[in-house]
């Protein structure tokens, strides 16, 4: 397993790592098994009659919309808005209706307001994350060190929210939140549990939103963090050239954009260039010497000197040692660590190292979000991630209070912030490892007024920002080159659950829309 960590939700991302327990609201290690055992079982077993086997699921019917009226204060402000959780049909080619998708859209009175949908991760995971941790009118404080699962699952107005220059809507894929598929699980995987069915079917959830609330004339915009940040390209490209709508702007948040970036970290220097940028940025926060400034001396470093050391390996030993020497001081790390590593570290190992005096272990999304290491003497880590493990609870009682009793959509069903089964049932053909820089190109060259930000924490090292930003310096400038842009934030993954980030994101992607 070693060399594969699965991102914000269950991918691998850039950098050496080890497979996790659902990392990153991602995959438990031990889902690989499962899975693989799954599919030997159903070769061993004989094929069944097709006549006999069932065709759909019989659930009990989901609730008609719901919507309640509510209020934020947004720079002295007071916004009215609605909120609305409704269901969006999907049906296959014949008309067969397979499943359901429910969002949770913020809606404001005005002229001319835009509209932007929201997507997670995972695959598994629901929009949660992006409307209570990031861009919706609430908030819930969670993901920070110091932060625990059993502390109040309390909604606050979010003075981050976007809701005063956009409408929201937030999109639960099947599997994920109440979604729900309507097939049995073997055409359920086939049909939505892989990576071009998922794009075709949210793009036209998206689509029918749209024509659902005579919003087709609106401006259009799209977020999707980490492996939605995967989709949103893939999506916005759907969209343009397949469905007939166009994006005026997608927001990419810690996306896992470029997955064969990790690959052959015998031989390239890429993925130890990806990840020591955001290994030394958490230091110089412990420090309190985490300033854009001092990261551009690191990135200078990384694309120069370190880049160069690396590629003449034992050709130069001097080289090597003064690499090894710089990047301990760069880093804080024990000498002795970074020389045996050969200043190449691997995310896991650093993970154990930098907190091991204490009994701790950091987070891939932030390593300096701890939790106290349960098994410190095993050869590897055998826990969860800190952050996973403290925020699952919160978020999902949250949502549900939110959802049944706030907005009144009275549903029995099981929440699924982050689902197990659909990450485990999720088809990783090659066509999730060529990434989506492909749709990305193509999106932007299509449309020379789409714009693009891509936004990362510096302490991230689920889906590092270097990664990003190396594949975008690859990328040929059209048109104006500040259309795609990437920014960083002090936080890791999940920087906005920083409210200083979070109001610095705001900030931005409003200048962004302005510009349409």
């Amino acid at each position: 397993m070693y060399r594969i960590h699965m991102n914000f939700y269950g991918f691998p991302c850039a950098g050496r790592r080890l497979l996790l327990a659902f990392s990153g609201l991602c995959l438990a290690a031990s889902l690989s098994a499962p899975y693989a055992s799954a599919q030997n079982d159903a070769a061993a077993k004989p094929a069944t009659d097709k006549a006999a086997a069932p065709d759909k699921v019989d659930l009990p019917p989901l609730p008609p919309d719901a919507h309640t009226e509510q209020s934020i204060q947004i720079d002295g402000k007071t916004l009215r808005y609605t909120v609305t959780v409704g269901t969006l049909p999907v049906r296959n080619t014949e008309g067969k209706l397979t499943g359901q998708v429910v969002y949770t859209a913020y809606t404001a009175e005005g002229p001319n307001r835009p509209v932007t949908f929201a997507v997670n991760g995972g695959p598994g995971a629901s929009s949660v994350y992006l409307n209570f941790g990031a861009i919706g009118p609430k908030h819930l404080q969670v993901g920070n060190e110091g932060d625990s699962p059993s502390d109040p699952a309390t909604l606050s107005d979010n003075p981050g929210t976007w809701l005063d220059f956009t409408d929201l809507v937030f999109i639960d894929p099947i599997g994920t939140g109440f979604s729900r598929s309507l097939v049995p699980q073997a055409e359920a995987k086939k049909i939505f549990y892989s990576t071009t069915p998922d794009i075709d079917y949210l793009s036209r959830a998206i689509y029918d939103w749209l024509v659902k609330n005579d919003r087709l004339a609106s401006r259009k915009y799209l977020v999707g963090e980490s492996y939605g940040g995967f989709r949103g390209p893939r999506i916005t490209y759907y969209l343009q050239s397949q469905l007939g709508v166009a994006m005026n702007g997608v927001v990419l948040v810690s996306p896992y954009l470029n997955p064969t970036l990790e690959d052959d970290g015998d031989l390239s220097p890429i993925p130890w260039m990806v990840t020591l940028p955001s290994i030394t940025a958490a230091h110089l926060e412990r420090e309190h010497k985490l300033t854009p400034d001092a990261m551009q001396s690191v990135i200078a470093y990384t694309m120069g000197d370190y880049a160069t050391a690396l590629l003449k390996g034992r050709s130069d030993p001097a080289t090597t040692q003064a690499m090894i020497q710089h990047v301990t001081e760069m880093t804080g790390l024990e000498p002795e660590f970074v020389k045996l590593s050969g200043g190449r570290l691997e995310t896991q190992a650093y993970l154990r190292e930098v907190f091991r005096e204490e009994g701790k272990i950091g987070s891939i999304y932030d390593s300096n979000v701890t939790a106290f290491d349960p098994f410190p003497y095993a050869p590897e880590q055998r826990s969860n991630d800190p952050i996973l493990a403290s925020i699952i609870a919160p978020t999902t009682t949250a949502m549900v209070d939110f959802v049944t009793r706030v907005v009144g959509w009275k549903i029995d069903a099981r929440y699924n912030a982050l689902s197990y089964e659909v990450a485990n049932d999720w088809d990783r053909g090659d066509d999730l490892r060529r990434g989506s820089v492909v749709q990305l190109r193509e999106a932007v060259s299509a449309d020379p007024k789409l714009r693009v930000l891509i936004v990362h924490g510096w302490n991230d090292l689920s889906c590092p920002f270097m990664g990003s930003l190396l594949t975008i310096n690859q990328m040929p400038v059209m048109g104006d080159p500040t259309r795609v842009a990437v920014k960083e934030y002090p936080g890791g993954h999940m920087f906005y659950s920083r409210e200083s980030s979070r109001v610095d994101l705001r900030k931005d992607v409003m200048e962004m829309y302005r510009q349409h």
